[in-house]
């Protein structure tokens, strides 16, 4: 079992199939993974917010992210009621040994591909009943047997399918990720707080093939170029829109105002409250 902790946020992973947290105050969050996630809210609510859609769901909600599609999660707490949420991650080769054990002469012909990236669902007897079988491995922290966890992805798989038959072609399409332009994803999302592995994940890399690809197009590492980005935006925010410097420093994405504010004066050599 893997257990993160903030003053926020608790998570539980078991073998990274199972997603339990829990929060006491707002908490956000980039989306977007290799595979595809079902989520289920038990308490609080979480908005998602796709382009320019927005999606809320309460308790008793359930959600279909589809795989490699890049959005922001809101996890809050409802009056005295805690963000609750677990998800099932839906791996390829769990995928892949489902469609292979299926008859395929059962398997709906010619189902039109949705475009939509994120199914908003109201659960069934099938659902509901499979997320509250997970409940005690979280409540009493009890990892489950790696043959459970197994049973429950399947059992996710056959409520999908058997409640709507466009999932078919959207859980059995076994192509590769694609791969987003470098530079477009950073300069729209310089100011998020990523981790290299996960940037690389959002753009369809490994993270071996991010690092060999960002060389082709930079000669800073991609850390350094991001503190240049947010120092550059920050210079025009100050400079041409007369913003204020506390409010500033957090728009491009800084933690802390020393922070920035050193960085910026090594870079622009003066300090921000000079401009």
């Amino acid at each position: 079992m893997n257990t993160q902790e903030n003053e926020n946020l608790v998570t539980f992973s078991y073998s990274g199939i199972f997603l339990s947290c829990f929060s006491e105050e707002s908490t956000k969050c980039i989306h977007s993974t290799p595979e595809h996630v079902l989520v289920y809210l038990y308490s609080g609510e979480q908005i998602i917010e796709d382009r320019n859609k927005t999606i809320k769901l309460k308790a008793g909600d359930c959600a279909f992210i589809r795989r490699d599609h890049r959005l922001k999660m809101f996890k809050n707490g409802v009056g005295e009621n805690l963000y609750k949420g677990i998800s099932l991650t839906f791996r390829r080769n769990v995928l892949r040994e489902f469609y292979s054990n299926m008859n395929k002469a059962e398997i709906p012909k010619n189902v039109p591909i949705s475009d939509t990236n994120v199914f908003k669902i109201n659960p069934d007897a099938a659902i509901t009943s499979l997320f509250q079988s997970l409940t005690p491995y979280f409540d009493g922290h009890v990892k489950p047997t790696e043959s459970i966890t197994h049973l429950k992805l399947l059992e996710g798989i056959y409520a999908l399918l058997n409640r709507n038959e466009e999932f078919y072609p959207i859980l059995f399409d076994f192509a590769e990720p694609w791969k987003v332009d470098i530079l477009e994803f950073l300069n729209e999302n310089y100011q998020d707080e990523l981790s290299m592995e996960q940037i690389a994940s959002f753009t369809g890399r490994s993270l071996a093939t991010f690092k060999r690809d960002f060389k082709k197009i930079s000669s800073l590492t991609p850390q350094k170029w991001i503190i240049k980005k947010r120092l550059e935006m920050a210079y025009i925010k100050l400079k041409e829109e007369r913003k204020k410097v506390q409010d500033v420093y957090v728009e491009v994405g800084f933690k802390n105002p020393s922070h920035f504010s050193t960085a910026f004066k090594k870079q622009y050599g003066f300090a921000p409250t000079e401009i």
